[in-house]
């Protein structure tokens, strides 16, 4: 048996497991069968949800910061984390302190992004230059209002009374006063491409996700429109839309730039190098369907490998598409249903890491 250079390179597993936890279980299957060969575990993320784990799993020279009391996307007190790295560098994650699961209950009118602005003034309190945000998995729609209050701009109404939180709110913006505090250089990671407004916009794709009603999206684009009328700058590029309307918010207010996260993290965690060198590349997702290859992780890693020539795999939790040349497994395929592969998600990714080494490793 020849030894084989293999690369697990998974997204996490949402609600599940994280990339870590995935990439660690594929690889204990495949080991199983085929112990001699080197394994390499780089697990990834597209700005969402694991992208703090992503890049801290990848950079050695990372320290967790936290922060107690961060405002969640309900205004209840959550506990805060960034991530520093030793070139002066915060990753801080909008998913961690803003993202939907946080909430009690869905409120697209309220919902608020405050937490973000305070995890990255908590970065540029601690000397910190440059900030990477990712952004994904958020329960807002307030254009980054909330954020951009917590760094000191401030969104006042025609009384010049500061405005409440979330994107009902900005319906009664009338001015933007102040300067909000920024770092040198500002990052926004998403896999969205998504508009600020109109019918491929913040409110109209996402709203629904976040329990916003038909009526209720009118009221968040009309706030997000008259968000746009006082920032000023283009709303219909690529990303502006992202996280709620975040993306546009930073963009507009702290000079920010978005870039397509997955590529991003890929080049940081030296996923691009390591897969350069490999034999077979092994992926994963919670569900691999053709949006999978509309910038998200398995999608790049998926390219990379053809680039490279290596052989490909996708485990993924259910599987609703199939490429040339690519080896896939459903873990509710191997557990019987969907219910039993959520109840034991680890035992079924080593069973399918077993299954990817015979398939792959011949």
């Amino acid at each position: 048996m020849s030894e084989l250079s293999v690369v697990i390179a998974p997204d996490s597993f949402k609600g599940s497991l994280s990339a870590a936890e995935v990439a660690a279980a594929l690889a204990e299957g495949w080991l199983e069968v085929r112990p001699s060969d080197r394994v390499r575990l780089l697990p990834q993320a597209d700005g969402g949800e694991g992208t703090l784990d992503a890049i801290e799993a990848a950079r050695p020279d990372s320290r967790r910061h936290w922060l107690d009391g961060a405002t969640g996307p309900d205004g209840r007190a959550v506990r805060g984390c960034w991530l520093e790295l030793d070139d002066s560098t915060a990753v801080v994650e909008l998913a961690q302190v803003s993202g939907l699961p946080l909430m009690a209950e869905p409120d697209a009118l309220a919902a608020t992004t405050t937490g973000v602005g305070e995890l990255v003034a908590a970065a540029l309190d601690h000397g910190c230059r440059t900030v990477l945000v990712g952004l994904g998995g958020s329960a807002s729609t307030d254009g980054g209002a909330g954020a951009l209050a917590a760094l000191g701009l401030r969104l006042l109404d025609p009384d010049e009374r500061p405005i409440g939180a979330g994107g009902a709110a900005l319906m009664s913006l009338a001015s933007v006063r102040g300067e909000a505090r920024r770092p040198a250089e500002l990052t926004l990671l998403t896999d969205v491409t998504a508009p600020l407004l109109g019918p491929a916009g913040a409110a109209a794709v996402f709203g629904p996700q976040k329990g916003a009603t038909p009526d209720q999206i009118v009221r968040l684009e009309a706030g997000l429109a008259r968000l746009a009328g006082l920032l000023g700058g283009r709303t219909d590029l690529p990303g502006m839309g992202a996280a709620g309307g975040i993306g546009y918010g930073l963009v507009q207010a702290l000079g920010g730039r978005i870039e397509a996260g997955a590529p991003y993290i890929s080049r940081l965690s030296g996923l691009d190098e390591a897969v350069a060198d490999a034999d077979v590349v092994l992926s994963g997702e919670g569900r691999f369907d053709p949006t999978s290859l509309t910038g998200k992780v398995v999608g790049h890693t998926l390219g990379l490998a053809a680039a490279a020539g290596a052989r490909r795999g996708v485990v993924a939790g259910q599987v609703a598409t199939q490429l040339d040349d690519v080896w896939t497994q459903a873990l509710v395929d191997l557990a019987g249903s969907t219910e039993a592969a959520m109840a034991e998600p680890r035992r079924w990714l080593v069973e399918a890491g077993r299954r990817a080494a015979a398939a792959l490793g011949g």
